[in-house]
């Protein structure tokens, strides 16, 4: 699995607490790394780094803001890591209404003060910065959004989104260089951008799985507040693997190329197939096939603006890193359901959430998918 570059590769890893950087900090340890946490502590709806105890399996567990740039020098500086796995945001369109200049300078200053800690470490690295797919200046269009597609934002998030964007390609044109010098180790900067992440472990608020999932603990009706609205529902193991995948090869790129450098250092999508780009009622309808339930239309039109129509053009990742979606909408769901499950009926979750990375892998090693060879 990804060339087993994992194995014994140091990764420092921002965001670990949450969502998706526990599933990352699962899969890293079953790949062998060595894996530094940094991040600040879990919220209170945050539950899936506890569940999976990973605070007693990581190398090193830093509690600390991005913008406390002591913290971050003295973390990196003692971690020296192969890669580095940025994922630390203020990740939540709604939230960022409320708390915009946090939510700027969360993913704005935060993810400058990452790179310029990496610059001042002199550390010869792979850097994957994640965003989001609202990154782009949504246009409402039917086709995918194309990574060099200009960037935007409507909200507060979206907009710190597409800033983080341009101060990562900043930072790469201004201090970093892939080929290296005798004063500046190489260093490796590119962005991965996921669509609509669900799967099991997600607790937050202002998000259509976790807000199912709570109504039908409850015996409540599902409250849908944008049910027309098309996104890219993706499986949390989807952008995963291509962030996975995509650190591997900025630092093995010379070889695929047989000497000849890819030039992988840029923004990629991660996005699912198009057959994936689902409304949020034919999601919510798709998961109650798993429970038993009912959902309300809870349609405000004076809510704050959400975008109707988003999905990503894969194209690139594709032809450059041979990467493809792995699970359809069908069984992405499916497993988002089956993990719920699973924490109801008071299972051990690490063994869960392990087993759907190793179905996960699986599946992607019977389609030939390049890194699960």
């Amino acid at each position: 699995m990804f060339n087993n570059f994992y194995q014994g590769k140091r990764v420092f890893l921002t965001g670990h607490t949450g969502f998706k950087g526990s599933w990352l900090a699962e899969w890293l340890l079953l790949l062998g790394a060595e894996v530094h946490g940094y991040a600040l502590d879990p919220q209170e709806h945050e539950r899936l780094f506890d569940q999976l105890n990973l605070s007693e399996r990581l190398a090193s567990d830093t509690r600390a803001d991005l913008a406390d740039k002591d913290a971050l020098m003295k973390a990196i500086e003692q971690a020296q890591p192969d890669v580095v796995l940025h994922l630390a945001a203020q990740p939540l369109v709604q939230l960022s209404y409320d708390i915009p200049l946090e939510t700027f300078a969360t993913n704005v200053m935060g993810t400058a003060n990452l790179l310029d800690a990496v610059r001042l470490a002199k550390l010869s690295c792979a850097v994957v910065c994640v965003t989001t797919d609202k990154c782009y200046e949504n246009k409402e269009w039917l086709h995918g959004y194309r990574e060099s597609d200009p960037m935007g934002g409507h909200d507060p998030y979206s907009a710190s989104k597409g800033a983080a964007e341009l101060i990562i390609s900043s930072y790469r044109n201004s201090f970093f260089s892939a080929t290296g010098s005798q004063n500046d180790p190489a260093v490796h900067v590119a962005s991965a951008r996921a669509g609509n992440v669900i799967g099991g472990g997600d607790w937050a608020l202002d998000r259509i799985v976790p807000d199912c999932i709570r109504a039908l603990r409850e015996g409540k009706a599902i409250p849908v507040r944008n049910k027309i609205a098309t996104r890219p529902w993706q499986h949390v193991l989807e952008p995963l693997s291509g962030y996975l995948w995509l650190g591997a090869s900025l630092l093995q790129q010379e070889d695929r190329a047989q000497g000849s450098a890819l030039g992988l250092e840029s923004g990629f999508n991660f996005g699912p197939s198009l057959t994936s780009n689902r409304t949020v009622a034919e999601l919510v309808q798709e998961l109650l096939k798993h429970a038993k339930g009912d959902w309300v239309d809870a349609s405000d039109p004076d809510a704050n603006h959400e975008a109707t129509k988003l999905n990503l053009a894969i194209d690139k990742a594709f032809h450059l890193l041979a990467w493809q979606p792995v699970w359809d909408f069908e069984k992405t769901v499916e497993a988002t359901a089956s993990w719920y499950s699973s924490e109801a009926s008071a299972v051990d979750l690490q063994q869960v959430t392990a087993a759907q990375i190793r179905s996960y892998h699986s599946d992607a090693a019977e389609k030939d998918i390049l890194w699960a060879r």
